[in-house]
């Protein structure tokens, strides 16, 4: 719970909408926001999985790394997509709006959590 906590702080309580808007677009914003991210974690993680939080966070909202594993997931059913038509969100852009960006959030929020748990477990 702590652990979820401080991302939820890390993520949103403390991103900028400088941060949130430039991040994909400038890696100064994206390590303006993982390095205030990285924070909170000081108060439960070791140096190395600081790091490793600090780092993957870095890069996968530098360059939105989320759309990519939805991307790829949705190669389960049929037809497959095609990368042109999906490269805002990973979904195709025929299908709404509000759900494309939720579920990015989604799938987002995941990744971090996960790498998160497993650095602060194991490192």
């Amino acid at each position: 719970m702590v652990q979820l906590i401080l991302h939820l702080i890390g993520d949103y309580v403390t991103q900028s909408d400088w941060m949130a808007v430039r991040k994909t677009s400038s890696t100064w914003a994206a390590f303006v926001h993982a390095t205030i991210y990285s924070f909170p974690f000081l108060f439960i993680a070791s140096t190395k999985a600081i790091f490793i939080i600090w780092g993957t966070h870095l890069l996968i909202d530098r360059f939105r790394l989320a759309r990519y594993v939805v991307f790829t997931k949705n190669f389960m059913g049929w037809p497959w997509p095609k990368w042109e038509d999906c490269k805002a969100t990973g979904y195709p852009s025929d299908r709404p709006a509000w759900m494309t960006v939720w579920l990015l959030i989604a799938a987002d929020n995941t990744l971090h959590l996960a790498i998160n748990y497993a650095a602060i477990r194991w490192l």
